[in-house]
């Protein structure tokens, strides 16, 4: 039996939140040019179960062979699959950051998998996670140094998840593992997570080795629909990357005043964060009656005790109207200024 039901940011039982910090979702978004794809998406018919020209796209993007690619419902649904596939191969460990999203854990917990954390594994091979830049400090995982050092001796299988790749602000693209397999769903970077769509690429051995056709035989017919396909596909696009890439100059400003906002508060930021989003500890005993306070007044934070940082909050970077909102909401909780 699992420990407790998946907890995520985003909508809940009171419907979407005026400002929601709670995700990490692009705030300059939803991507006009994914947008426009949605609208012309051909929902009458099937897509092409091989999903073939799709990923002859996400391979060029990324200069692989498209055999490398391998589509997903979502990160999430791969994170599943990709753990089910381990528990298959005959592996018994899942290496999980120490401070990490919740379904590499719930992925390990229903296929029988023991969860250590990074820095405590044994020798043994097993299932190894990392996100880079990691959720929720937004810091570089240090899992990747211990992959580069472990140079091949570092047993069973890795995966990096890339769910923030594309919305780091400090303008560096880190050197990603080759022999990791990487899993993108850049639906947060468009903003609109409530397409889902994903993608895995491969390490090129898991081609020959069998690996990709094992996965691959793990899907359901058609993960993708018409929308995803439509996501994935505009998200390859040079229109589109130039939107990114103009919406990250403005998520910089943005994260800046942001976290003057918070110090104004009084909240201690946890430093470090290259992306999107940060973690902060409001100067409280009982994390629960601000959260409830500020979702009253429709302002959604996340939670971190499910990350295994209690008292501590993530906020994604919003615009100007909703700090602003944060902070009244602040002041009219009966919480004062630093």
């Amino acid at each position: 039996m699992l420990d407790h039901a998946p907890l995520h940011g985003g909508p809940d039982a009171l419907g979407v939140p005026l400002h929601d910090f709670s995700t990490n979702a692009n705030a300059c978004g939803p991507c006009p040019q994914a947008l426009a794809a949605l609208a012309r998406a051909d929902r009458r018919h099937y897509p092409d179960p091989a999903y073939t020209q799709l990923r002859a796209r996400l391979a060029a993007r990324h200069g692989v062979d498209d055999a490398r690619i391998v589509v997903a419902a979502s990160a999430s649904e791969f994170i599943h699959r990709v753990t089910a596939y381990a528990a298959r191969a005959g592996l018994r460990q899942a290496v999980l950051p120490r401070h990490g999203y919740g379904d590499y854990a719930r992925a390990a917990q229903v296929w029988g998998l023991a969860v250590v954390q990074a820095g405590e594994a044994g020798e043994a091979p097993a299932l190894h996670w990392a996100c880079e830049p990691a959720s929720p400090l937004g810091g570089a995982d240090a899992a990747l140094a211990a992959w580069a050092q472990a140079a091949g001796g570092l047993g069973g299988l890795r995966v990096l998840d890339c769910a923030y790749a594309p919305l780091r602000l400090d303008g560096l693209t880190p050197a990603l593992p080759a022999d990791a397999w990487q899993l993108w769903s850049p639906n947060k970077a468009l903003g609109l997570t409530g397409v889902r769509a994903a993608y895995a690429i491969a390490p090129a051995a898991a081609v020959a080795g069998g690996g990709v056709a094992a996965v691959q035989a793990l899907a359901p017919s058609w993960p993708l629909g018409a929308d995803g396909v439509a996501l994935l596909t505009a998200w390859v696009q040079a229109d589109a990357q130039a939107w990114l890439a103009q919406s990250l100059d403005r998520l910089r400003g943005w994260k800046a005043d942001q976290l003057r906002l918070c110090a104004d508060m009084g909240w201690a930021v946890r430093r470090g964060s290259l992306a999107n989003f940060f973690t902060a500890q409001p100067p409280v005993e009982d994390l629960q009656p601000l959260l409830q306070a500020l979702r009253a007044q429709g302002i959604k934070l996340r939670d971190c005790a499910s990350f295994g940082l209690a008292g501590h909050v993530r906020l994604g970077v919003l615009a100007p109207a909703s700090q602003r909102a944060l902070r009244d909401g602040w002041l009219g909780a009966g919480y004062h200024f630093a």
